[in-house]
């Protein structure tokens, strides 16, 4: 039985919808990640560079697995267009049982039966 601390959301944001599409299936391809929700735009203001910015980006919300979030990381930093992406992975503390053994199932590679 998967628990739920082995199962974690990850948070990322593109600058556009082309470039989170083609992260999200590349995630889910490669069986890093079970889904990857794209979410609406959003305006994100924050400080870079000793100056304060604001853009328009696209949130992902990654389900994927501890045992995975290595190769996550680095999949989402080898095609991240940002100098320095938002990569934030959040344990899951509760979820439906068979909802967190799908996700551990979707992320094992080589599984066709998800």
């Amino acid at each position: 039985m998967v628990t739920s601390t082995e199962t974690l959301l990850v948070l990322t944001n593109l600058p556009d919808a082309a470039a989170a599409r083609t992260l999200a299936d590349h995630l889910v391809g490669e069986h890093l990640a079970a889904c990857v929700n794209i979410l609406a735009p959003c305006r994100s203001v924050y400080r870079w560079q000793g100056v304060v910015e604001e853009a328009e980006e696209v949130p992902l919300l990654i389900k994927t697995t501890a045992a995975r979030y290595g190769e996550l990381e680095a999949a989402i930093r080898a095609r991240h267009p940002y100098e320095l992406p938002e990569i934030v992975a959040v344990p899951i503390a509760h979820g439906l049982p068979a909802y967190l053994g799908w996700i551990a199932a979707a992320t094992t590679p080589d599984t066709t039966t998800c």
